[in-house]
């Protein structure tokens, strides 16, 4: 199986190549791009993603193997220009109504303190600065490691960490969920949370 980087190398000779590429990822983009900014822009992002991706595909470094970080690089710094419609989103996620007509009352109260939170979490995203939301939302909606978001934002991996214990100890204290203390996995994934015994 080729590698994305034998695509884009191969792609500087064949042009046509390219859209394996976009095969490949074009879903995985536009799945970030739409919780980010909303369906109505995700479908625009997609498409401006690996244009710039096409036209820029000479200076990707075909060392690495994975050309997802730098898609979902140059996604983010295209979604920074829909900021507005990212901040709508969570203003309208933080209003959430809350559905207490249903029948079953747990269900209601489970649906209740789920719509609660995803208020305050949506709150607390959009209070936060913007480059601490950015690095979470690489990580939790694009799937991608630490080391991934450091290639896609073009920074240190400390920044990295630096930018994701900010955000996890905001989204903890916001929540009521006490001190960040869960352990690394490799590729910066956190272990499940440990089980009561």
């Amino acid at each position: 199986m080729n590698t994305d980087s034998d695509i884009i190398r191969r792609s500087l000779e064949r042009p046509f190549v390219f859209g394996e590429l976009y095969d490949r990822h074009a879903s995985a983009i536009h799945r970030y791009a739409a919780r980010r900014a909303g369906d109505f822009a995700a479908d625009d992002v997609m498409s401006e993603t690996f244009l710039v991706a096409f036209e820029r595909r000479n200076t990707f470094d075909d060392a690495i193997d994975d050309a997802r970080p730098w898609l979902f690089g140059i996604a983010t710094n295209l979604l920074r220009r829909h900021h507005r419609a990212e901040a709508k989103i969570l203003r309208v996620l933080a209003k959430a109504p809350r559905d207490e007509a249903a029948e079953d009352l747990w269900r209601v109260a489970e649906q209740v303190d789920a719509q609660a939170a995803v208020g305050r979490i949506a709150k607390k995203l959009k209070s936060m600065a913007a480059i601490d939301r950015e690095t979470l939302l690489l990580y939790a909606w694009a799937d991608l490691t630490y080391e991934g978001i450091a290639q896609a934002m073009g920074v240190p991996l400390g920044t990295v960490r630096s930018r994701m214990n900010r955000a996890r100890k905001a989204l903890k204290n916001e929540l009521g969920l006490g001190p960040v203390d869960e352990m690394e996995m490799d590729h910066g994934r956190f272990a499940a949370a440990p089980q009561n015994p």
